[in-house]
């Protein structure tokens, strides 16, 4: 019978790391604060092929991402992935799903720069968004899941607000945990996706708008919008996700947000599709980019 991770925890200090030894876990022994200082903080694991398995995981930096969670009925770590530095509050979230969108998660792992990250993605691994050292100016640290079966990307939308979190987790959404106004100053705007493991089901092709001519353009190639605008509120440009089904395109396997923009070369090199229209186009946020590999 197949093995799945069935538990999840995280250590602060060498007591609880000693005590979730002996309760059987397993450690990452990947430091979540690499960088940039404060406590060596640890994620720690157990498989299992009689618990049910967890299908997603989550991530927190502010109070309000946490409102959908709950109430969806995700599980929470309460304990700090950046205790001892100064960057945000980070929170893992996790739940055992049984929609037809939850695959079985059978392995997890920890990057902390980029070249491990391209070579992840290209081993069936999919990245989560929320960077673990956030604000806290270390390396650049990423969870890391791979499932049962290959996964591939069905459904894309985004939010602009936190008053419909609740139905997209209840409905099997999976939230990229960054903001796309990141530093912008304006709405908290976040991209949702589901996933299936049928091939013909998955999306093919995204895009990025920046301007009206790229709107114009994306239209008469038949894409497909998102309504929300990436850039809401914040001055700037109407940013916009596009996506379109091409039975001709490789199916798309994974996205992520790109904060990392010395990434973006590395990523290039080993075949992972950037989309280099930043999405904080027009106002003074962080460059971001949308990732796609097939």
């Amino acid at each position: 019978m197949a093995s799945y991770i069935s538990h999840l925890d995280v250590s602060l200090n060498t007591d609880e790391e000693q005590n979730l030894q002996s309760q059987g876990f397993k450690k990452i022994n990947v430091d979540l604060n690499k960088g940039s200082g404060g406590n060596y903080i640890y994620i720690w694991y157990k498989e299992n092929s009689c618990s049910s398995p967890i299908t997603r995981i989550q991530f927190t930096f502010n109070d309000d991402m946490a409102i959908g969670l709950i109430n969806a009925g995700y599980t929470k770590i309460s304990k700090d992935l950046n205790a001892g530095a100064k960057g945000d509050y980070i929170y893992l979230w996790y739940f055992r799903g049984s929609t037809e969108y939850d695959t079985p998660i059978v392995d997890i792992d920890v990057t902390t720069d980029a070249e491990s990250e391209a070579n992840k993605f290209s081993l069936g691994w999919e990245k989560l968004t929320c960077d673990l050292n956030r604000k806290a100016e270390g390396n650049w640290i990423h969870l890391w899941v791979k499932r049962e079966r290959q996964t591939y990307i069905c459904e894309v939308t985004a939010t602009d607000s936190y008053g419909s979190d609740t139905d997209y987790f209840q409905k099997g959404y999976i939230r990229l945990d960054e903001d796309t106004n990141r530093d912008a100053k304006g709405a908290f705007v976040f991209i949702w996706y589901r996933q299936t493991t049928d091939s013909q089901r998955a999306l093919s092709v995204l895009q990025i708008s920046t301007n009206g001519s790229e709107r114009q353009a994306l239209q008469q190639q038949n894409y497909q919008p998102v309504s929300v605008d990436l850039n809401e509120g914040t001055g700037g440009n109407q940013v916009y996700l596009w996506y379109k089904q091409e039975q001709c395109e490789k199916p798309i396997k994974a996205i992520a947000l790109l904060v990392n923009t010395d990434a973006v070369p590395v990523y290039e090199r080993a075949g992972i599709n950037v989309i280099k229209r930043n999405l904080n186009t027009g106002n003074k946020g962080c460059t971001e980019y949308l990732s796609v590999y097939q």
